[in-house]
């Protein structure tokens, strides 16, 4: 689900295009009737198949049933690379990677925390427990892969400065999507899109829905979109303020469908990385208000007028008043396009991480002639 389906899809395809046979190995016990037609929608391009398999997000006795899968199903399809996303992901990667590689293979094993363990907190012993095994992992690791500068420094202030090579390679967007989006016919003030957890801070929306009415002296509606576990205990809230009538909740659905539904965007977080959804709206042509948090200053500049701090329902509320009331004022502060597209492209994307995995192919491929040649010297 989330931000790390998509970079994936998005690889996937623009990979495939490019003549590369991909496949994805990913867990079964998340998503829902969106994510199918997604994976669907993916299939094509996917000559090394779709395998799902249980994958919880937190370390347990399950782990060693599903890495053993996951190292037979691997092996069966003999791959030049190996490419983790996310903490969970990149564990089996490493291990399974370099399982293969005690068996002559040359396979590159390649990480991308996209957030990840990274999220957790160094003060904190489970904190410190993941940043052990990520240290520890790194021994297995080929490359490290970053999508923001933010993640790359929270990876070296929380496990080390890296001992494996790294690249920072931005997320990027399809030429589709930065065809502007505007709003249907009695579209809401605000839109909150996201996965239903408080990490993402739709509980935060909530109470400046209610703060903003307050300032701006009347009513204001916003939609909420997305799916998780604690959805009911949001609507519940908006139920016990009296604002179900004013904001509703709907099921995940397409960024851009969502965006014509309101006119302003609202990224509440308490942490990211580098989001699609501020991708996205800014592309889309949407105003945005954001927290200031992970790599999004990268993508709306580090003096974007629209920030406000995270888990400040009070400041979130004040800058959605001021958008009611100038709407131009968020709409002159956005990035310009032009910059914007040539940086992040999904091709532009897609090519530097083929361009990492031929490097790292080339090298291995070199050390074994050396290694051949020694041998025989």
């Amino acid at each position: 689900m989330g931000g790390i389906f998509r970079h994936v899809r998005d690889l996937a395809e623009e990979h495939a295009k490019a003549g590369h046979l991909v496949g994805i190995l990913c867990d079964s016990n998340t998503g829902g009737a969106y994510e199918d037609a997604l994976f669907e929608s993916i299939m094509p391009h996917l000559a090394l198949g779709l395998t799902r398999l249980p994958m919880r997000r937190s370390l347990g006795i399950s782990d060693i049933a599903t890495a053993v899968r996951t190292f037979r199903e691997v092996k069966s399809l003999r791959p030049d690379v190996l490419h983790g996303h996310g903490a969970k992901g990149g564990a089996y990667v490493r291990l399974v990677g370099s399982r293969l590689r005690v068996s002559q293979s040359r396979v590159a094993r390649f990480y991308s925390p996209h957030g990840g363990s990274l999220h957790f907190d160094a003060k904190t012993l489970r904190g410190q427990a993941y940043f052990a095994i990520e240290r520890l992992l790194e021994r297995w690791t080929d490359r490290l892969i970053f999508v923001s500068d933010y993640e790359r420094r929270a990876y070296e202030e929380k496990v080390g400065k890296p001992r494996a090579q790294w690249r920072l390679i931005h997320n990027g967007l399809r030429a589709h999507e930065f065809e502007p989006v505007g709003s249907i016919p009695g579209a809401v003030e605000f839109l909150y899109i996201g996965m239903m957890r408080d990490l993402k801070g739709p509980d935060v929306f909530i109470e400046a829905m209610r703060r903003a009415e307050q300032l701006a002296g009347k009513p204001l509606h916003g939609v909420m979109v997305g799916d998780g576990e604690e959805k009911p205990r949001y609507q519940a809230r908006l139920d016990a303020l009296g604002m179900g009538d004013r904001v509703t909740m709907r099921d995940a659905m397409p960024a851009r469908d969502a965006f014509a539904l309101a006119h302003t965007v609202v990224v509440p977080s308490r942490a990211e990385s580098m989001p699609y959804i501020v991708l996205e709206a800014v592309a889309a042509g949407k105003p945005l208000i954001s927290t200031r948090v992970g790599g999004i200053p990268e993508i709306l500049g580090p003096d974007f007028a629209g920030f406000v701090p995270p888990s400040d329902a009070e400041a979130l509320a004040a800058a959605m008043a001021h958008a009611v009331s100038q709407p131009e004022w968020l709409a002159a502060a956005m990035p310009d396009m032009d910059r914007f597209r040539d940086h992040f492209s999904a091709k532009t994307m897609a090519k530097r991480m083929a361009a990492a995995y031929h490097e790292c192919q080339f090298e291995a491929s070199h050390q074994s002639k050396q290694r051949t040649v020694s041998s025989l010297s």
